[in-house]
C-alpha cells in the first residue's frame, strides 16, 4: 500500500503541475462555421487547427449547436484547419495569418461533404471491409456482414484472424490463451466458462464490430497474457429519435431464434438510449473418448460415448443517459444486465473391458442440468473537457451483482456385459448457488502538452466477493442425505489496486509511447468446509514501450513491448467436484498462482494495408487446462495448473487483394511456434514442442447495388498444447444480403459450415497417459435475418464508455 499511495501522490503532483503549465493568457482568437451537406449547422465536427510552416498541431475543438468552432491561440503566425466528421470527407481550410496588429481570424462558412460518390451514374458508398489492419489493433467490422447475419457472439469469434475457439469454448489469440474479453471496452470479471456462456447469448446484430489487441497499453489492466478481445456494440450513430429492429431465425438439426430492439433519443441537453435483445436456441453434441488405463498387471481399457441436447435462452438488456451540463461536461449512468436460463440432458455409456473389442461392464449414466445466470451492472460516469487543446479528465464508478446456479440429477446404471446390474442404481444430486459482488472506482486524465505531446495517468480500484456453494446429496434407502465427500464452500476476496502513467511523443517520423503501471492485489480464498484459507498480498509493475516508425510514404514499423498478469479465474480457484460420472470429473484447484508474461511485437506494413506481425512472448507460471489421470480411481479428470514456462513464437500475414471492382478479399496467415516446459506435472516431466498454422481467407462480392454475398473459408493445421494434441479443424461459411425498403431494411442469408467438417479431434500429450476424444457440435446451421432502421438519419452517437469493472467480470461465470 505504502508504493501505491507513493504513486498516488506523484499522480496528483503531475496533474497539479501540468494544470499550471497549460494555463497561459491567450491573446489570440480564430473561430469558423461548419455546415452539413444540407447547408444547416454542423455540431460535434472534429475541427484540428494547424500552424505553417511544418503543420504541427496546435489545438482540436469541437464545433456547437451553431456549427461554430473557436481557438484561442498566444502565437503568432499562419494557421489552417481540417474538419472531419464521420460519413464525410475531411475540409481543409487555406492558410490565414495571425500577427498582433490583426489578432483575430474568421475562416468564414464551410461545408461538408459526404463521401458517397457518383461513378458513372451508379452511387458507390463507402463501406468498411470486414477486416481493418489499425497501428495497434486488426478491427472485424461485423455490421454489414451477411456471413455474420444470425450468429452469436462465440460464433464470430471463431471467424476473427488469428482466433480459435476450443472444445470447452476456451479462447486462444495467436495459439495462445488467456484473452481478456471486454464488451465496449469494458471488462467482464467472469469465468472463462461464464464469458463463453454470455458470448452464445449475445447476437450479432447486436454488435459493431470486434478489435482485436495483441499487445496492449499500460491504460489497459494488467490482466490478459495473450492481449484484449473488445467487442464494440452497436451505438446509434444519429441524433433526435431512432433506432432498428431486427428479427433472425436458423436451423441446424435443431432451431435459433432472436430478436432484438435499439432506441436512441437526443436533444440539446440529453440522451437516452437503451436496447433489448432475446435469444432462443436448442443444439445437439456428440463425444467419444477412448482410453487405456495402465495397471500393474493388466490395462482397463475405457470407450466412452455420450449426447447430449442443450437448451439456452437470454434476455440481454442495456438502459442509458446522458446529461450533457454544458459543451465540456457530461454526466452519465447505465445500467445493463441479463437473464439467462438453460438446461442439458446429457445421456453417456462407457463401456469398460480388457480391450476395446471385449467388454464386461459397462456404467450408463443420465444427467440432467437446470442452470440460471443473472447479473445487473450499475455505472455512473463524469466527463469534463478542461480546454480546447484536448485536456479531460473522466470517472466511473461502478456496482455489479451476479447471481447463478446449477441444479444437476445424476442417474448411474453399473451392469455386467450381459445387461444384468451390478448394483442398485446411483441417484446423485448437487446444487451450487454462486453470489460475486464486484465494486470499482476509476479514475483517467489526458493532457495534451507542447511539441506533440500526450500526458495520461489513471487510478483504480476494484473489490470482488464471490461466495460458492456446492450442496451434494445421494439417495440413500429412499431418502436424500448430505454427501460430505464432495458439498464445500467456498468464498473468495479480492481487492486490487492500480495507477498508470503513460507519455506519448510525436516526432517528424517517429511516434513513442512509454507507459507504467502497478497493481497491488490483495487475496484470500477460504474453503470453509475444509478449513484451508489461502491468503496473498503482492504488487507488480507492468512497463510497455510502443514505437511507430515511418519508413517513407507507403512504409511503416511498429515495436512494442509489454509485460502482463494473469490472475486465476474464480472458478478455476474453487476446490468443488463435477462428475461426468464415476470415471470422469472436474475438479478446481486452490492453489494455482498468477502468470506473467513478457510480450514483443513488431509489425510491418505497407501503404497501410499489407502487414506482417512477428510476436514473441514468454509466460511463467502458465495457467492451463489439463486432463490427468487418477489412477486410484482408474479415471480422469480435468483441472488447471501452473504449467512453468511457455515460450511463444508467431508470424501473422494480412494480405488484401482486390481481384475486381467486384471482388475484394482478404486474407490471414498465422504462423506459430509453442514449447511448453513443466520439470513435474503430476509426477511426470512435460516439454512438449509444436509449430502450427492459420489461414483465414474472406471474399466480397458486389452483385448489384445493395445486393452483396460473402464468402469465407478457414483453416487450423494440427497442434500441441499444453497437455493436449488437437488435429486438423477447417470449415466454409458463406452468406448473402439485400437492403431493402428504401435502404431502411436488409436481409440477410448465411450458411455456416457448409460441408459439416468442424469438428475436435484430441488425444494425450501427457506422459504414459493414452485416450483420444472426438467431439462434435452442431456447427452446419441455415440463419435468415431481417433488419429495419427507423427515425432521424443525422443523430450523434451515445458515448461509448469504458467502466470500472472490466478486469474482473471476466473471471466469473455467465
Amino acid at each position: 500500500m505504502k508504493k501505491l499511495a507513493k504513486l498516488t501522490i506523484i499522480l496528483i503532483a503531475a496533474f497539479a503541475s501540468t494544470n499550471l503549465y497549460a494555463q497561459t493568457p491567450n491573446t489570440g482568437n480564430i473561430t469558423g462555421t461548419i455546415l452539413d451537406e444540407q447547408k444547416k449547422p454542423a455540431d460535434y465536427v472534429t475541427v484540428v487547427l494547424f500552424k505553417l510552416p511544418d503543420s504541427t498541431v496546435v489545438k482540436t475543438a469541437f464545433t456547437d449547436q451553431n456549427g461554430l468552432f473557436n481557438f484561442n491561440i498566444n502565437t503568432k503566425g499562419s494557421y489552417f484547419y481540417k474538419a472531419s466528421n464521420m460519413g464525410y470527407k475531411t475540409l481543409k481550410s487555406q492558410a490565414m495569418p495571425l500577427t498582433s496588429e490583426n489578432a483575430k481570424i474568421d475562416f468564414g462558412t464551410a461545408q461538408l461533404t459526404a463521401t458517397t460518390q457518383m461513378l458513372k451514374e451508379v452511387t458507390v458508398a463507402t463501406t468498411k471491409p470486414l477486416f481493418e489492419r489499425k497501428m495497434d489493433r486488426v478491427v472485424m467490422n461485423v455490421s454489414n456482414s451477411s456471413i455474420a447475419t444470425g450468429s452469436t457472439a462465440l460464433e464470430l469469434l471463431q471467424k476473427a484472424p488469428g482466433v480459435t475457439v476450443d472444445q470447452n469454448d476456451k479462447i486462444s489469440m495467436l495459439g495462445k490463451q488467456g484473452v481478456l474479453i471486454q464488451l465496449d471496452g469494458k471488462q467482464t470479471y467472469m469465468s472463462s466458462a461464464d464469458v463463453a456462456n454470455l458470448l452464445r447469448n449475445m447476437q450479432s446484430s447486436d454488435i459493431e464490430s470486434i478489435e482485436l489487441i495483441t499487445n496492449p497499453s499500460s491504460k489497459y489492466d494488467a490482466s490478459g497474457n495473450s492481449g484484449i478481445i473488445n467487442i464494440k456494440t452497436k451505438k446509434s450513430k444519429n441524433g433526435g429519435t431512432n433506432g432498428s429492429m431486427t428479427l433472425a431465425g436458423g436451423y441446424g438439426k435443431n432451431y435459433r431464434a432472436s430478436g432484438g430492439l435499439n432506441l436512441n433519443h437526443r436533444t440539446e441537453h440529453i440522451n437516452v438510449f437503451g436496447n433489448y435483445n432475446y435469444y432462443s436456441n436448442k443444439r445437439d453434441q456428440f463425444i467419444l473418448i477412448d482410453r487405456i488405463s495402465n495397471g500393474t498387471i493388466n490395462n482397463t481399457y475405457f470407450s466412452q460415448s455420450g449426447d447430449s441436447e442443450r437448451k439456452n435462452a437470454g434476455n440481454n438488456f442495456k438502459a442509458g443517459l446522458d446529461i450533457f451540463l454544458n459543451k465540456k461536461n457530461t454526466l452519465g449512468l447505465l445500467i445493463n444486465g441479463y437473464f439467462n436460463n438453460g438446461s442439458e440432458d446429457f445421456l453417456n455409456n462407457t463401456l469398460i473391458g480388457n480391450s476395446f473389442i471385449k467388454t464386461d461392464s459397462s456404467v450408463v449414466a443420465n444427467n440432467v442440468i437446470d442452470n440460471r445466470y443473472n447479473n445487473l451492472s450499475y455505472n455512473m460516469n463524469y466527463k469534463s473537457v478542461l480546454d480546447t487543446a484536448g485536456q479531460e479528465i473522466s470517472a466511473d464508478l461502478d456496482y455489479s451483482r451476479y447471481h447463478g446456479n446449477d441444479k444437476a440429477n445424476y442417474i448411474n446404471k453399473y451392469l455386467y456385459s450381459s445387461g444384468a446390474a451390478i448394483r442398485p442404481i446411483a441417484y446423485t444430486k448437487n446444487e451450487t448457488p454462486s453470489v460475486i459482488d464486484i465494486k470499482a472506482f476509476k479514475i483517467d486524465y489526458t493532457l495534451p502538452l507542447k511539441k506533440k505531446m500526450k500526458f495520461e495517468a489513471g487510478l483504480k480500484s476494484s473489490w470482488v466477493k464471490t461466495d460458492n456453494n456446492l450442496n451434494a446429496q445421494e439417495l440413500i434407502n429412499n431418502n436424500w442425505q448430505n454427501d460430505t465427500r464432495r458439498s464445500n464452500q467456498f468464498i473468495y476476496d479480492e481487492n486490487v489496486n492500480a495507477a498508470y502513467v503513460n507519455l506519448n511523443k510525436e516526432f517528424k517520423t517517429t511516434s513513442i509511447q512509454l507507459g507504467l503501471r502497478a497493481e497491488q492485489t490483495n487475496s484470500k480464498g477460504n474453503s470453509v468446509t475444509t478449513a484451508k484459507v489461502i491468503e496473498r498480498d503482492y504488487i507488480d509493475f507492468f512497463p510497455s514501450i510502443f514505437i511507430n516508425q515511418s519508413l517513407g510514404k507507403n512504409h511503416d514499423l511498429n515495436v512494442s513491448y509489454s509485460r502482463r498478469i494473469d490472475r486465476p479465474s474464480y472458478d478455476a480457484l474453487n476446490p468443488f467436484l463435477y462428475f461426468l460420472d464415476q470415471y470422469t470429473y472436474n475438479q478446481g484447484n486452490p492453489f494455482l498462482n498468477p502468470q506473467y508474461t513478457h510480450n514483443f511485437e513488431a509489425t510491418y506494413m505497407l501503404k497501410k494495408k499489407y502487414s506482417v506481425t512477428l510476436n514473441f512472448s514468454r509466460v511463467n507460471d502458465m495457467i492451463t487446462e489439463v486432463i490427468l489421470p487418477d489412477n486410484e480411481k482408474k479415471a480422469l479428470y480435468q483441472t488447471n495448473e501452473n504449467i512453468a514456462t511457455q515460450f511463444s513464437y508467431s508470424m501473422v500475414l494480412s494480405v488484401p487483394v482486390n481481384f475486381a471492382k467486384w471482388w475484394q478479399t482478404n486474407n490471414t496467415a498465422n504462423i506459430f511456434h509453442l514449447d511448453f516446459q513443466a520439470p513435474d506435472l503430476a509426477g511426470q516431466s512435460l516439454n512438449n514442442k509444436s509449430t502450427a498454422f492459420q489461414i483465414k481467407s474472406q471474399h466480397n462480392f458486389t452483385i448489384k447495388t445493395g445486393l452483396l454475398a460473402e464468402l469465407m473459408g478457414s483453416f487450423e493445421s494440427p497442434v500441441t498444447y499444453g497437455v493436449l494434441r488437437i488435429k486438423t479443424r477447417y470449415g466454409i461459411d458463406a452468406g448473402i444480403s439485400q437492403t431493402v425498403m428504401d435502404k431502411k431494411g436488409s436481409i440477410k442469408l448465411s450458411v455456416n459450415d457448409i460441408f459439416n467438417t468442424q469438428v475436435n479431434k484430441i488425444s494425450s500429450a501427457y506422459p504414459g497417459l493414452d485416450y483420444a476424444l472426438y467431439q462434435k457440435n452442431e456447427t452446419r446451421i441455415v440463419r435468415l435475418s431481417f433488419t429495419y432502421r427507423f427515425g432521424k438519419n443525422e443523430i450523434k452517437p451515445a458515448r461509448r464508455r469504458s467502466t470500472g469493472t472490466e478486469s474482473e467480470q471476466n473471471r466469473m461465470k455467465n
